[in-house]
């Protein structure tokens, strides 16, 4: 099945409200699992950059795991950042260390010209080029920096795309159903994700289907 992209930005409201509270608990655990099992010691101090941060949930975790970090959370969404930052109102112990702001790959002013760690959950399907993501990473990475990206798997067919929205979406809002189901047509294959990396001289990544419908692309950068 060919790529069919999808709205680069999740910008109404409804649809925005309805993300912020599906309930994302499985994948979103397994991503902070992953990442604690792919690079188990994480310093301190240490300035991390969320791409496509959306409502803020996985910042959020990551900024718990790892209470010696500074988080930098970045959305094109105004919806979006608005529900993060009522969030993170919720979250006093976690004020001063994690900030939202708004930007667009690759253009991006960044309160930090290097980051440590850069992570990434669900933005790389929405990206009409996916060069941009692997560009804003190499531009924004400290030499030795940790990148870790997860992202939806495209299925074979459109059938397959439909069966998962029924296991994993079936009670879930009527906006939701259908957007997950346009991610899964929008995502990237693992061979497309391969060719992506070669092309931004990130060959040396490893590219790894982690459920029926997730892959992480995790990394060092040179340096």
């Amino acid at each position: 099945m060919k790529r069919i992209p999808e709205k680069e930005l999740m910008n109404e409201p409804e649809q925005a409200r309805a993300y912020a509270e599906a309930d994302f608990e499985q994948p979103h655990a397994m991503f902070i699992g992953l990442f604690q099992e792919t690079f188990p010691t994480v310093a301190a101090s240490v300035r991390v950059l969320d791409l496509g941060c959306g409502p803020g949930d996985i910042t959020f975790r990551f900024a718990r795991a790892w209470p010696q970090c500074h988080v930098h959370g970045v959305d094109g969404s105004d919806a979006m950042l608005l529900l993060a930052e009522k969030a993170l109102g919720r979250e006093p112990s976690l004020k001063g260390r994690v900030h939202f702001l708004k930007g667009m790959l690759p253009e991006l002013e960044l309160p930090c010209p290097q980051y440590d760690i850069i992570f990434s959950n669900s933005l790389l399907h929405h990206l009409p080029d996916p060069a941009v993501l692997w560009e804003s990473v190499v531009s924004c990475a400290a030499p030795g920096a940790t990148v870790f990206v997860m992202d939806l798997r495209r299925p074979e067919t459109r059938s397959t795309a439909r069966q998962m929205v029924e296991l994993y979406a079936a009670g879930e809002p009527e906006v939701l159903r259908m957007d997950f189901y346009n991610s899964l047509l929008a995502a990237f294959t693992i061979e497309e994700i391969q060719a992506q990396l070669i092309g931004a001289g990130l060959s040396g990544f490893a590219v790894c289907s982690v459920s029926d419908r997730h892959v992480v692309i995790s990394g060092r950068m040179p340096g």
